[in-house]
């Protein structure tokens, strides 16, 4: 009888416990120079808010088995995600670690060059074979020669720095045309590469930067027909403006507004972090962990951005605040920004955005009418 094994590479193997598995590693390039040009103190904590970025943009849902230093080795078990999950998985990364530098690239707080010149960016290795998992006390470890051939494929002959490359292995398991569709966005190329006791290995490899045209720029007007994934919302608060920004950034406050939010806590795990972290503790359970990018003040306005994390529905989104003094007030505008890529997906595209929508409606409201009691009382104060 045939075989319908396709990858002699994922057959069983007797006498063994490996099992067929998604190798999926994200590496920074540019990481070395960057770390020996800013050092240890300037770049450890913009290096280490990257790998959370990366992490948090895990859609697949897949285990993180463990971080090498600029690279994170995710891992998951069973049969291998559909070209066009994997495709957004890599966008999804690619887009939310682009569009953190993109927002950093205005703080002043680096010894050498802007961010940008820094050349600070991410290649992907997407591998499908087998794999043994191996307790050692409190780790999990990965062993098996596909685990050795994935940390290998980090090292290629591609000429470029920003790409994502997928083995055979994990290509024979879809469909060719499936793929090519997949990829209309990019070009498909050809590669192989020679390893000492592997062989040669052949992949094939779509650069990223094309996706570039879709990361969020803070300084131009954010249009929903430029930004798809994005709202916003505006209201008019009779309070000055110094007020309304010190109750946004007063996280004591955040319950008194943030929709359905019953608790605001310090993670004092990062205190000493890049912006200011903390967590929301919802009604409903679970909580959601806010960062504050940048408080910037310009002639033209005020600027808060704020990112969430441990929120599956968008990961790392972002939260534009936008103050605008004004002679009885302050105008407000909050735009709320996601890189979610799972385009034409009936939940995200309606029910999800509509759920978000609501919860920033809300908040807004609520922001409005606690400003406006705080700014009553001082007037009552300086009457009496």
């Amino acid at each position: 009888m045939e075989s319908t094994v396709t990858n002699i590479s994922l057959a069983p193997h007797e006498a063994d416990d490996s099992q067929p598995a998604l190798l999926f590693i994200p590496d920074i390039s540019g990481f070395t120079r960057f770390m020996h040009e800013n050092g240890v103190r300037y770049s450890r904590n913009l290096i280490a808010d990257l790998l959370e970025i990366i992490i948090e943009a895990n859609i697949l849902n897949m285990e993180v088995c463990e971080i090498q230093g600029d690279a994170i080795l995710f891992y998951k078990i069973g049969d291998p995600p559909a070209i066009e999950q994997m495709v957004s998985q890599c966008k999804q990364i690619f887009l939310d670690f682009q569009n953190y530098l993109r927002i950093m690239d205005r703080d002043k707080f680096l010894p050498s060059a802007k961010l940008s010149d820094n050349k600070l960016t991410l290649k992907i290795v997407v591998h499908y074979g087998r794999i043994s998992v191996t307790q050692i006390r409190d780790h999990i470890k990965l062993m098996g020669t596909d685990v050795i051939l994935a940390h290998r494929l980090l090292k290629n002959s591609i000429e470029g720095s920003e790409y994502v490359l997928m083995t055979e292995g994990y290509l024979k398991t879809q469909n060719p045309a499936e793929v090519v569709q997949n990829f209309e966005w990019s070009q498909l190329k050809d590669g192989m590469n020679s390893y000492d006791h592997v062989g040669d290995i052949h992949y094939k490899y779509a650069f990223l930067t094309p996706l570039r045209l879709l990361v969020t720029d803070p300084e131009v007007e954010h249009t929903h027909k430029q930004y798809p994934n994005t709202f916003s919302l505006k209201d008019h608060i009779k309070a000055p403006v110094d007020l309304v920004l010190r109750v946004i950034q007063n996280y004591r406050l955040k319950p008194k507004w943030m929709h359905r939010v019953k608790a605001a806590q310090f993670d004092t795990k990062k205190i000493n972090r890049i912006g200011t972290n903390y967590l929301c503790e919802m009604e409903k359970g679970g909580s959601i962990e806010m960062q504050t990018l940048q408080s910037r003040i310009t002639p033209e306005r005020i600027e808060v951005i704020e990112k969430m994390a441990n929120f599956k529905m968008f990961p790392n989104s972002l939260i534009f605040y936008y103050l605008h003094e004004e002679k009885e007030g302050t105008q407000i505008t909050l735009e709320f920004h996601y890189s979610r890529v799972s385009v034409g997906d009936y939940f995200y595209d309606y029910f999800g955005r509509k759920q978000i929508k609501g919860f920033m409606k809300a908040s807004l409201h609520q922001l409005k009418v606690l400003c406006e009691q705080i700014q009553q009382n001082r007037q009552q104060r300086a009457s009496s």
